[in-house]
């Protein structure tokens, strides 16, 4: 039989207890013989507890831990599914796509609204679909989650109380799993597997709002490697300066002070062109890089390594606007800003 190896790090599907008491972790490799004995028809499944955490505890040190872990462990298996809380799972999804290059089998992550021990769990499907997706999806990091397989760094967490909690707005999705199984090629090997496994946290991600204080972003440069900041549209956040709230300072000061800033954008679908609005360009000129349709946990994960491999302006933001794992929808290099001569200028005369 094909062989699975089943990393555990905790979450929903792997508690028991719900509504009144909080859910609380319990021995997931029992319930999981008990609950869903079909996995063990599909592969030869090796079980192997990482962790057993909420996934609101899940760190960039944990990530590090688990690549390197993914790394050593992955090449005996014909695929590797990852058991994880839904919450973060779209960043830890994003960071093994970063750390894990060139896989020699799927990584297929996913969770459950809830435990596998509930009468109407989704835990079961999706840990069967997770088994398949690994043995026949493509070889890179994705996520399985009703019966649908998305590329981990495309994908949102979009609902809190619904089955379909997960989409990719900017992505189509790379398996789907009805009454037939079909998957898309994805990603191509492009040599033996690497590993980038270190990561710098200092990483802020800032949400632009109508009323946000400019000197609370400042304040924090001297403490922060990395900012990615979720603007407005296509990249558009207030650059008036007469009532004090124009956030160009923030884009100039971070310049002076080495620190990238990566302009992502709230809206859920299509993504950031700094050449569109003014705003946009005035951050481009100061040194701003665009995110493109990044997701903005995309981002972040992908800054705090690009910061940690690449030492100046120029390489780190190349880096970002490359495509690494699939997270970026590749476009042309937008033109360079026209230079105007005013001997140059005509004006009309009497």
């Amino acid at each position: 039989m094909p062989k699975v190896l089943l990393l555990h790090t905790g979450g929903t599907l792997g508690m028991a207890g719900g509504q009144p008491s909080a859910l609380r972790p319990s021995a997931f490799f029992r319930t999981l013989k008990q609950r869903a004995p079909e996995l063990f028809q599909l592969a030869d499944i090796e079980l192997e507890l990482f962790s057993n955490l909420d996934s609101s505890e899940m760190q960039p040190e944990l990530w590090s831990r688990m690549a390197a872990h993914l790394y050593q462990r992955m090449s005996s298996f014909d695929g590797v599914v990852v058991t994880h809380g839904t919450d973060t799972l779209a960043y830890t999804a994003s960071a093994l796509s970063f750390m894990l290059r060139d896989l020699p089998c799927p990584v297929v992550l996913t969770g459950s609204q809830r435990p596998l021990g509930e009468i109407r769990t989704d835990a079961r499907l999706n840990l069967i679909d997770s088994v398949l997706s690994a043995l026949h999806g493509p070889r890179e990091v994705t996520i399985c989650f009703d019966s649908h397989l998305y590329r981990g760094n495309r994908t949102r967490k979009v609902k809190v109380s619904e089955y379909d909690a997960f989409e990719s707005p900017n992505f189509p999705v790379l398996g789907t799993l009805g009454v037939e199984a079909t998957f898309e090629p994805g990603l191509r090997a492009r040599g033996a597997p690497r590993l980038f496994e270190r990561l710098d946290p200092r990483v802020f991600l800032l949400k632009v709002f109508p009323g946000l204080d400019p000197a609370l972003p400042l304040a924090l440069l001297p403490h922060i490697r990395g900012l990615v900041l979720e603007a407005y549209g296509a990249g558009n956040f207030p650059i008036d300066e007469s009532l004090g709230r124009s956030l160009r300072p923030l884009f100039t000061q971070a310049r002076e002070q080495g620190i990238p800033v990566v302009v992502v954008s709230q809206a859920y679908r299509n993504g950031v062109d700094l050449s569109l609005y003014e705003s946009g360009a005035a951050a481009r000129q100061d040194g701003a890089i665009s995110g493109g349709d990044m997701t903005p946990s995309a981002a972040v994960v992908k800054l705090m390594q690009t910061i940690v491999y690449h030492r100046t302006p120029e390489s780190v933001a190349r880096t970002i606007q490359t495509s690494l794992a699939g997270e970026l929808t590749m476009r042309p290099a937008p033109a360079p800003f026209p230079k105007f001569r005013k001997d140059r200028v005509k004006t009309r005369t009497p």
